[in-house]
């Protein structure tokens, strides 16, 4: 590899030693958070900074912990899969309800420490490998999970022994509906809201490691399109074995988005029903388990999913929501009325500040975000943060956390109430590259792209295309966000121009262009990247649209082999990473939210899928999948490559034993120097 690709690997992408995971305590007098010692060190630690003193303190170091740790538990390993995370050490903490004490798992053993670091990290005895700690109001007892049980440290297990999964979110939440959670806390910290996941009807994934023959197969619980779901329940645990089940028709609405305590009288729930066209918010009663419904949001395709920071309730007890607004924009509501206008796309609500939502949306670009105040009254907008970039917040009793990433790099400001401003220290590798891509929208869809060029381009040289994209939804590519342009330009310097298209169905542009993907991904995907990749190229006569090639990964790897079986007039070579070739056998929550049931609309299904077009590939296709993914399992690309070999279409297959969806520990970085061998072969 060279240096890049070298320095890339070893600080997993520029984020190792940069601060994450921030959560305010002891009403905004602390700020805790995770960070590693450096740029190459991958073990995250837990950290907490004093907003009175500016003074940053290291609570909890994992190599001190666990010197030699072996290898994650099976189901955490998994749920850092769900959540995306590639950091080491401390991989995610739990605050007490005042902010003062935290919870950490650590290669299944449990540590909790204070924030006066009093004693040094304490660890915390557990029935087994421990997953997911919740520490309750005062600090004094701690739920987790082990073994698919839901323990309470002191004391014991709290979930019965019914043959169900208790505690945890399943796959289709945790993956797919924003859920990654299991359990939660009552405010007074005596009772415990649970869910109980029945995965018994459900199909298994199995993985063997062919490095490895000697090894089992892993296997797993998976809810494939078309086919049954996990039976979800939530229950009400309370003390001396008490238990009272939340009732709702879960056979209508079987998919709980997002639950948790309002207060100790109250449980908000939202639930849905199986294609996500019907949302309800509800409000049940502890004590009985009954519900009764506060909201309703309908949508004759899809209703996008929730804005972070609602429902909740406002100090006056009125009710916000997301809520899609006329003049097609992703806005707030309040009791229903909309609260925001048609030139605001919402992206979260941080919270309450100065008396107002402190919201992060979207007015100007889409590649970029701004922090603002919401006057819940009047609908009034106030700018916090909203200069070139994109801007979020996190806020606690008027002290405001702010991260602004741009071009020139990422900076957080803590500002307190009084008017002091502190740094967190940010330990990470400083980017390589200052990239300006060119934005521009094109077509009559205003589709977002953006153009990355050599650093030392002499105008008049004509250049390969590279398309580099995802394209699918739920991801934007297009963002001022400063890390994502590395690459893109290391590609822009082997010699390409490098294009990348927001196409219809990506978010954050509106409503209607997310839902334009509704009932097929195959057509609009396509024919947005070739029009766009047209627009674009008539705007710059460098970009040789005779020489292109498309790589991606995930969804992004399905547009690459979608693009050169397609459309070989257009795209010229491929490399396709974990793509999913065929969506029968892609998971429930997200494939119907698109395509409807499989038995419903097989036609919706047959067109996108890519294994019928196999034997039409006459352009080169490097194919890569890991082993060991569980979202896009390798069976996808095994399925399409077998395909293509029945059809006597020559293609390149790279099987990745023990490399899961993530692709972490450099193995990216290797892929990209492969594909680079291979675009300069395919494309000179």
């Amino acid at each position: 590899m060279d240096d890049f690709l070298r320095l890339s690997a070893s600080t997993a992408r520029f984020t190792y030693g940069a601060p994450r995971a921030f959560a305010f305590g002891d009403e905004g007098r602390l700020l805790w958070f995770l960070r590693s010692a450096g740029p190459t060190d991958p073990f995250d630690g837990l950290w907490v900074l004093d907003t009175a003193t500016g003074t940053e303190s290291r609570l909890a170091d994992p190599r001190d912990l666990c010197p030699e740790p072996g290898e994650l538990p099976a189901a955490e390993r998994r749920l850092r899969e769900r959540i995306r995370l590639v950091a080491a050490g401390i991989g995610s903490y739990a605050l007490s309800g005042d902010g003062r004490r935290a919870v950490f798992p650590l290669y299944g053993r449990l540590y909790g420490v204070t924030a006066d670091g009093t004693g040094g990290p304490e660890e915390i005895p557990a029935a087994g490998p421990a997953l997911d700690p919740r520490l309750n109001s005062d600090g004094s007892r701690t739920a987790y999970v082990s073994d698919d049980a839901l323990y309470v440290a002191p004391g014991g297990r709290v979930s019965p022994a019914d043959g169900a999964r208790w505690g945890v979110a399943e796959f289709a939440a945790a993956e797919e509906l924003g859920r990654a959670r299991g359990h939660w806390w009552s405010p007074d910290g005596v009772t415990l809201l649970a869910a109980r996941v029945d995965e018994s009807v459900l199909q298994r994934r199995y993985f063997a490691d062919p490095a490895h023959p000697e090894l089992p197969a892993e296997d797993f619980a998976y809810p494939e399109a078309g086919g049954p779901n996990a039976e979800v329940q939530l229950w009400v645990l309370g003390p001396d074995g008490a238990r009272t089940r939340l009732d709702w028709d879960a056979e209508t609405y079987p998919y709980v988005s997002d639950a948790g305590w309002e207060s100790a009288a109250e449980i908000l729930l939202t639930v849905q029903d199986r294609l996500q066209q019907n949302v309800l918010l509800l409000s049940a009663d502890p004590a009985t388990g009954r519900t009764r419904g506060l909201s309703r949001t309908t949508h004759p395709q899809w209703v996008d999913p929730l804005v972070p920071g609602t429902p909740a309730r406002l100090p006056d007890g009125r009710m916000l929501t997301a809520a899609d607004i006329p003049g097609d924009a992703r806005g707030l509501a309040v009791d229903g009325e909309p609260l925001t206008g048609d030139g605001i796309q919402v992206r979260r609500v941080a919270g309450i500040h100065e008396g107002r939502l402190l919201i992060e949306a979207g007015l100007r670009d889409p590649a970029e975000q701004q922090v603002l105040l919401l006057d819940p009254a009047t609908g009034e907008l106030t700018p916090v943060a909203d200069g070139p970039g994109v801007h979020s917040v996190s806020v606690s009793a008027g002290t405001l956390l702010l991260t602004s990433a741009a071009a020139d790099g990422i900076r957080r400001t803590l500002r307190t109430p009084d008017g002091r401003e502190f740094t967190p220290a940010d330990l990470s590798q400083p980017l390589p590259y200052r990239v300006v891509p060119v934005l521009e929208r094109v077509t009559e869809h205003g589709v977002p792209t953006a153009l990355v060029l050599p650093r030392d381009h002499v105008p008049g040289r004509r250049l390969p295309v590279l398309v580099d994209a995802y394209g699918g939804p739920g991801y934007q590519d297009i963002s001022a966000e400063p890390r994502r342009w590395q690459a893109k330009q290391w590609w822009a310097d082997q010699g390409f121009a490098v294009v990348t298209v927001d196409n219809r169905g990506t978010p954050y542009v509106s409503p209607a262009f997310t839902h334009a993907m509704y009932r097929g991904f195959s057509e609009v995907t396509l024919e947005d990247q070739v029009a766009a990749l047209r627009a674009l190229g008539a705007r710059h006569r460098d970009l040789d649209l005779g020489r292109v090639g498309v790589r991606g990964w995930s969804y992004g790897g399905y547009l690459s082999a979608l693009a050169v079986l397609r459309r070989p007039d257009v795209f010229h070579a491929a490399a396709a990473g974990a793509a999913p070739t065929d969506f029968r056998y892609y998971d429930t929550a997200y494939t119907e939210r698109y395509l409807g049931l499989p038995q419903e609309h097989p036609e919706v299904y047959e067109r996108d899928s890519l294994i019928p077009d196999a034997p039409k590939l006459t352009r080169p296709l490097l194919l890569t999948t890991g082993l060991a993914d569980d979202n896009v399992h390798p069976s996808h690309t095994l399925r399409l490559s077998q395909a293509l070999t029945d059809a006597g279409r020559p293609h390149q297959l790279l099987a990745l034993p023990g490399v899961t969806h993530m692709s972490p520990g450099g193995t990216r970085e290797k892929i990209m120097a492969l594909e680079l061998e291979f675009f300069r072969r395919e494309l000179g």
